[in-house]
């Protein structure tokens, strides 16, 4: 027997912030804005007291202090916001088998035949919403719908603390009518040529053909936006989803022409990105260093803080490894060779991912036990003692601009 595809969106509200409002009593009803310290700091996270002034996530630290200047600016806790959500996720397994997670604090719920379990959709959802109040004391919107595209753009219409449910009947009197740039894919340069093309709601755009997508947004998203716009959206909710790549990354508070310093912040990233393999049972064949130019490039106009970092050119190379890898030492040797392969310019962000990830039995039989030994000793005292307890001589912390809400793997909470 088959049932109507449902799929619940479930997203926390002001995640990092509501856990910093419920901590601490004296910053309820204050804006309260996670990150954005340092020059070159971003917000992670504004509290609906700070989103009244402007403030969002993703914002620079400096634009963000302008527009609240009496804002309570914090520096955040990863290790925190990670346990919360922990708890968020075991209420949704709950509801769910199918649980696709997207970040620390957002997920998607095939809901699809469990209503015999849960009761309608509508009462699933507020049910899961009850239940990670219970557990949490935290707020999650929801949205509910026949695909995860209309689920995600209905959690987002129900905040804050709201739930939204679209019936397959619904879905066009839903969507068409909303901004062409709260289509998934359609980003600020896509939303600008369609705009000039006399495309500004969703519903004009299911009403182009083809053809006419693929010349203004290119083959592979004007393929299928039409469709997209149509709420003809067919992709599965995927838990468990395998992982393609790990990556670490920073923006410095200066830019950085000193290629020495530069090489130790390598280190740094290239030893976390082995240790969150190890720690998964992985190795990788293939080897990305990513680096963030600081000369703007020329003749962009726009200075606004949402186009201003798509100025800066980003540069990739990669290595293929002679076998698969999880020694952060050879990721570090490899890393730095790529290094020099790059401009001497000044830098404003690095960053290492390895990719092209095998199980680690398949590593060599004989591979250097030496360096398998120690790197099973560094993860003993990192588990223990947090990863800053023993580093590499010359490694230099990386710091970040912005606290990630990426669900990472392999990563510690130490």
């Amino acid at each position: 027997m088959s049932f109507p595809r449902v799929i619940l969106h479930a997203d926390m509200d002001a995640f990092y912030a509501s856990v910093e409002q419920r901590d601490r009593p004296e910053l309820r009803g204050r804006p309260v804005i996670v990150g954005g310290g340092g020059p070159r700091g971003v917000v992670s996270a504004a509290s609906y007291e700070a989103r009244v002034f402007g403030v969002r996530s993703a914002m620079p630290g400096f634009e963000a202090r302008r527009l609240c200047p009496d804002g309570v600016f914090l520096r955040g806790d990863m290790k925190k916001y990670s346990a919360v959500s922990r708890d968020v996720f075991a209420v949704f397994e709950r509801f769910s088998p199918r649980v696709e997670a997207i970040s620390l604090d957002e997920a998607f719920l095939d809901l699809t035949g469990t209503e015999r379990l849960h009761g309608p959709p509508r009462r699933a959802g507020e049910a899961l919403r009850a239940a990670v109040r219970a557990a949490t004391g935290l707020a999650v919107s929801v949205g509910i719908a026949p695909s995860k595209l209309v689920a995600k753009i209905a959690s987002d219409e129900a905040k804050p603390d709201g739930l939204l449910e679209i019936h397959p009947d619904e879905v066009r009197a839903f969507l068409d009518p909303l901004p062409v740039g709260r289509l998934w894919g359609v980003g600020p340069v896509a939303e600008a040529r369609l705009r000039a093309a006399g495309v500004t709601t969703i519903g004009d755009l299911a009403l182009r053909d083809g053809a006419q997508l693929r010349a203004l947004l290119g083959e592979s998203l004007g393929s299928h936006a039409a469709a997209l716009a149509r709420g003809e959206d067919v992709r599965e909710v995927q838990p468990d989803r395998a992982a393609v790549s790990y990556s670490e990354e920073n923006t410095f508070d200066a830019d950085v022409a000193d290629r020495a310093r530069i090489g130790a912040v390598i280190q740094d990233h290239a030893e976390s990105v082995a240790r969150r393999l190890r720690r998964d049972g992985l190795a990788a064949r293939t080897l990305v260093l990513k680096v963030k130019l600081a000369q703007r490039k020329p003749g962009v106009a726009g200075t606004d803080w949402r186009s201003g970092p798509r100025l800066y050119p980003i540069l990739t190379r990669r290595a293929t490894l002679p076998e698969p890898s999880d020694d952060g030492a050879l990721f570090t040797r490899e890393a730095q060779r790529l290094l020099e392969r790059m401009p001497v310019d000044p830098i404003r962000l690095v960053g290492v991912g390895a990719t092209n990830l095998v199980p680690s039995a398949q590593l060599g039989l004989f591979g250097d036990r030496k360096s398998r030994r120690l790197n099973r000793a560094l993860d003993e005292i990192a588990e223990r003692f947090g990863s800053r307890a023993l580093v590499r001589a010359g490694q230099e912390a990386a710091s970040r601009a912005a606290l990630s809400h990426q669900r990472k793997r392999g990563e510690s909470d130490s």
